[in-house]
């Protein structure tokens, strides 16, 4: 069986979409320390993070930065030249940073575009699809469900009624990507993640809508930065990899870890909580994740 150590990097180019947030701009100095050429598809508003990339381009030949917007399909078409692979995040436009009931619109039509341009690329070998874990847990009766995982969905209904707006953007993308990606023969994985845990994470983060109910229901999950980025990597390289990839390296399911993400999240007059709030058991699983994991290289690891 083929594995990640039998895969060429050196001589493999990538492209990183959008690789203006903190999870791209991950990606991409992961990808360029395993020898890859990449190319770093920035949408037009992402301006610092540009700039800063292209910085890095003038001292690196193995990356090149690309003005690319999910919604121009021939500039989506123009970074994803002579790319074997695509890493694909999506990232809200500027002039509409929070999720709300129009988002889902807007992810969507980007998805499709993304997924159309790889169909008619040539040379895109895989695709490597940033979901949510929140496309998986939203559902009626999720108490009374057995444990959740890479096989379940989200139920758009019920997110629309309880406006878990980002839980139904993100399921909705990802379903209108593995449509398309089936329907044109395009080769994709999907990694869904928990919640983000970066030092800019702050209490208006969308995914945090229904933190309450995730925790009773012992499936909120939060994922490192470093764990992520190592994950986007393996689920490319590994050619047995296939479907979707919940992944998440922590259950926040008892007091002690809901006081620490309060403290994190809120002011301290604001990030008191009960005395005991219980521990949930965790009713969620990243197994086929962690499956896949155990013989990967890890040593160049993002900081």
């Amino acid at each position: 069986m083929a594995t990640a150590a039998s895969f060429d990097q050196t001589s493999r180019t990538v492209c990183v979409m959008d690789a203006s947030g903190r999870l791209g701009s991950s990606i991409v100095h992961r990808l360029l320390q395993r020898g890859y050429t990449v190319h770093a598809a920035v949408q037009n508003h992402a301006g610092k993070l540009s700039q800063s990339f292209e910085g890095l381009s003038c001292n690196n030949k193995k990356l090149k930065v690309f003005h690319s917007d999910p919604f121009d399909y021939h500039s989506i078409l123009d970074a994803l030249k002579g790319c074997c692979g695509l890493f694909y995040s999506f990232e809200p436009p500027s002039d509409q940073p929070t999720y709300d009931e129009f988002m889902a619109d807007v992810e969507v039509r980007a998805a499709h575009n993304v997924l159309e341009a790889c169909a008619q690329t040539n040379t895109i070998d895989k695709v490597v699809f940033t979901s949510s874990a929140t496309t998986v847990i939203w559902s009626d009766g999720n108490s009374k469900a057995p444990d959740l995982d890479e096989r379940n969905w989200s139920d758009l209904n019920f997110c629309r009624k309880f406006k878990l707006w980002q839980a139904l953007s993100k399921t909705l993308a990802e379903k209108t990507a593995w449509a398309l990606a089936m329907d044109r023969g395009v080769n994709m994985v999907t990694v869904n993640g928990g919640l983000l845990m970066s030092p800019d994470l702050t209490i208006a983060n969308p995914y945090l809508k229904g933190a309450a109910e995730m925790y009773e229901d012992g499936v909120f999950v939060t994922v490192d930065l470093r764990f992520i980025v190592d994950a986007h990597i393996h689920v490319f390289e590994d050619i047995a990899s296939y479907g979707r990839y919940l992944c998440f390296n922590h259950v926040i399911n008892c007091n002690e870890d809901a006081v620490k993400l309060a403290n994190k999240l809120l002011p301290p007059s604001q990030s008191s909580l009960p005395q005991s709030l219980g521990i949930h058991q965790q009713r969620i699983s990243n197994k086929k994740l962690n499956k896949l994991m155990v013989a990967f290289d890890s040593k160049h690891r993002v900081d």
